[in-house]
């Protein structure tokens, strides 16, 4: 096939807007793995931010999503089961201040903050956070796709049929890995 068939009269390719698109949702898609929150981090994170400053449940939630560049908003459902649970270790203590109930940290929760500070903080994105296996294997067949892609727009016939059997032959071999559970 020639290269020319696949640009427009102005010698750009059509499809690059859809390539474009493709990179930017893998982008958003790395961040949104990035931030797959793990066991313990809503705890992590209240107990972060109250050894900074007495908060509500709306301040933590808001602090969190602030501090994860939107990536990451808890819900009330589980802010506040969070709270009571790290009232009931002794950890916090709740007061009620302004029409509001105020979350402050008690010795015990200073100590286990200081214990803790050097630990990233669960909000932080990026590279100092490990996706986990699922958030690994969804980068993985983003890598697959974009690969895939550049074959689709580069390659000559033959290469993107053989492209073609390579991705019938891995969509086959991950299914069975299904069946052998």
């Amino acid at each position: 096939m020639k290269e020319s068939w696949f640009k427009n009269s102005d010698g750009a390719w059509p499809g690059a807007a859809a390539w474009e698109t493709l990179d930017d949702l893998r982008h958003q898609f790395k961040r949104n793995v990035d931030m797959r929150m793990r066991r313990g981090d809503v705890r992590a994170a209240i107990i972060r931010l109250l050894a900074e400053s007495p908060m509500h449940g709306y301040q933590i939630i808001h602090e969190i999503e602030t501090r994860s560049g939107g990536a990451w908003k808890p819900s009330p459902g589980s802010i506040y089961p969070a709270l009571q649970l790290l009232a009931d270790e002794g950890l916090i203590v709740s007061h009620e201040a302004e029409g509001r109930r105020t979350h402050s940290l008690t010795e015990s929760g200073r100590a286990l903050a200081e214990s803790e500070s050097t630990v990233t903080a669960p909000w932080v994105t990026g590279s100092d956070r490990e996706p986990g296996p699922r958030g690994a294997l969804a980068m993985a067949g983003i890598t697959v796709a974009r690969a895939a892609a550049d074959v689709a727009r580069k390659a000559k016939e033959e290469k993107i049929l053989e492209a073609t059997s390579v991705l019938d032959e891995a969509a086959k071999k991950l299914r069975a890995m299904l069946t052998q559970d």
